[in-house]
């Protein structure tokens, strides 16, 4: 709901502060005193187009704001939220700032935003329908909407719209699946390879160290033994051997000690080296035992140490990296493996969502089609009353591509005069003609059962710029008594030259046009009840407001009352 509406150097405008109110408000006043600029500046707010020519001649910028009373919506929070706007107290501040330039700025909750933000939220606001305002109701989209909140379609759209998105994301999986099907099945077929040609070769940890070892011994035995002996032959075998010499200086020492037992200490660590060198020794004697040529076990070392090699070249440096490579290509290869598996769920699944969409999308186009034949007698009924007796309305139900909104494309055509044949809106409506399409339709709308669908649109402010061009008598009490109607559950805001219909508002609002400083000056005031009384007279009577016309308002006040 529109709570408040500021308006600087904008057209006629100076400055200008309105106060809004639910329920029905009505702006009156002479023609050309500035009516129409109060839509059009809520129209900027709504995310319409900006000009140079809307600002005041002499001023730098127009800016207009507005406060609004923000619906409860999903749609509108997560738009909001993604720009980053928190609402205060349940409320937004909505600006256009227009330069003389012709650049224009976009500001919610003090935050710059785009244009295309601006016109996302807008019908979550409000919704304007004026002479030059009347292209949403041209769109497919919103007629569908239309339809389905007279019929009350909203559980039916919510179970088509949820099985076309389940349908839609299980379709996109397989599309990339089977984009990526010779892919996968290329590299399956690598993986496969690889991995049996790592496991045909098991590789062990640390293989290649113990096989280089042993390469180096079987290539050298002959060395090995000749130096072995010698070794062995110098701690152990030959009269100089350290074994001998070592004994021999035990022997000295002890010899000696006898005279000095401080040398005791010294003879007592020969024993361990003693010790050490036999053992040395004996060991020596076991290698040599051991140590043996081997062509055969050579050759089969060498072997294998190629196919290491062979393997480190395609896999990795070392054997710990072929394994940790193993590892990965055995869970690629089940991962794809998983991957043909849910190829074959996802296609099962996709098939029986279709059977799903079909059955589901065929009720809701059976449920379009029955409550379309309603709205075409309850809007046509209404067109009559609103001094379009003539008229001609139907509403198409034709088949559609698959969407979230089912399989069905909806088209209004209308017929305003005799004689035509009904077509599109848009090619034989004229504005006011439209104003009044408009109008009937938000009141078959507001009696239309109602939807707590999460889908639903919360529209809380209409407006309506004209809607009683071409209209008189009888016909603008009608038009008076249906805006009434949809004020009582929506903010109405409608601009009027007709008492039948003034005499319906719940808040009356004058718009004059003054001079000030040798310069025209727009500006607009709510009435209070004798103000209103006045202004409903001296649309009555013109220019000289007599007894008679206030007499005249006050029985419209009344009636409308009733």
């Amino acid at each position: 709901m529109l709570v408040e509406l500021m308006v600087e150097n904008y057209a006629v405008v100076e400055r200008l502060r309105v106060r809004f109110h639910p329920g029905l408000n009505l702006l009156t006043g002479e023609t050309g005193s500035g009516k129409s600029i109060v839509v059009d500046a809520l129209g900027l707010l709504f995310g319409g187009r900006a000009s140079a020519d809307m600002v005041r001649s002499g001023a730098r910028r127009a800016r207009v704001s507005g406060i609004f009373e923000a619906p409860r919506s999903r749609a509108l929070a997560a738009a909001l939220e993604g720009a980053g706007i928190e609402l205060e107290d349940g409320e937004i501040l909505i600006e256009r700032e227009i330069l003389a330039t012709g650049k224009s700025r976009a500001f919610a909750g003090s935050r710059p935003v785009t244009l295309a933000l601006l016109r996302e939220i807008a019908p979550h606001l409000g919704d304007i329908h004026g002479q030059h305002d009347q292209q949403r109701l041209f769109l497919a989209e919103t007629q569908r909407e239309i339809l389905d909140t007279f019929g009350g379609h909203a559980a039916a759209l919510d179970e088509v719209s949820a099985l076309h998105a389940e349908w839609r994301g299980v379709t996109q999986e397989l599309d990339r699946l089977a984009t990526s099907e010779q892919e996968r099945l290329r590299l399956a077929d690598l993986w496969s390879f690889q991995r049996r040609e790592i496991e045909d070769a098991a590789p062990q940890a640390d293989e290649d160290e113990a096989l280089e070892h042993e390469r180096r011994v079987l290539r050298n035995v002959a060395q090995l033994e000749e130096h072995t002996n010698a070794a062995y032959s110098a701690l152990y075998e030959s009269a100089e051997s350290a074994v001998t010499r070592i004994g021999q200086a035990w022997h000295s020492l002890d010899e000696a000690s006898r005279f000095d037992d401080s040398l005791a200490a010294l003879r007592d660590t020969l024993k361990p080296a003693e010790i050490v060198v036999e053992e040395t020794a004996h060991e020596l004697r076991h290698y040599l035992g051991r140590l043996e040529a081997n062509p055969n076990r050579l050759e089969e070392v060498e072997s294998r140490l190629a196919a290491l090699e062979k393997l480190k070249r395609k896999y990795g440096a070392t054997i710990a990296e072929i394994l940790e490579f193993l590892d990965e290509v055995r869970a690629n290869l089940a991962v794809s493996d998983s991957s043909e598996q849910r190829f074959t769920e996802l296609e099962r699944r996709r098939d029986e969502l279709a059977v799903e969409f079909r059955a589901a999308a065929g009720k809701l186009t059976a449920l379009r089609r029955e409550a379309a034949g309603k709205l075409e007698r309850r809007l046509v009924a209404e067109l009559r009353s609103l001094a379009m007796e003539r008229t001609v309305f139907r509403i198409e139900v034709e088949p559609a591509d698959w969407s979230e909104t089912g399989v069905d494309r909806i088209r209004y055509l209308v017929s305003p005069n005799p004689g035509e044949d009904p077509r599109p809106m848009e090619k034989v409506a004229s504005g006011g003609e439209l104003s009044r399409i408009a109008l009937a339709l938000k009141t078959c709308a507001t009696t239309a059962p109602k939807s707590r669908s999460k889908r639903q649109l919360a529209i809380r402010t209409l407006v309506f710029d004209e809607v009683d061009s071409g209209v008189g008598g009888g016909a603008a009490e009608t038009v008076g008594r249906r805006l009434k109607q949809i004020a009582a559950s929506n903010q109405v805001l409608c601009v009027t030259h007709l008492p039948q219909i003034a005499g319906f508002a719940d808040h009356h609002y004058h718009v004059a046009k003054s001079e000030r400083g040798g310069r025209a000056v727009a500006s607009v005031v709510e009435l209070d009840e004798e103000a209103r009384t006045r202004e409903i007279g001296r649309m009555l009577s013109g220019r000289k407001l007599t007894p008679e016309a206030i007499g005249q308002a006050e029985q419209l006040i009344r009636l409308a009352r009733q």
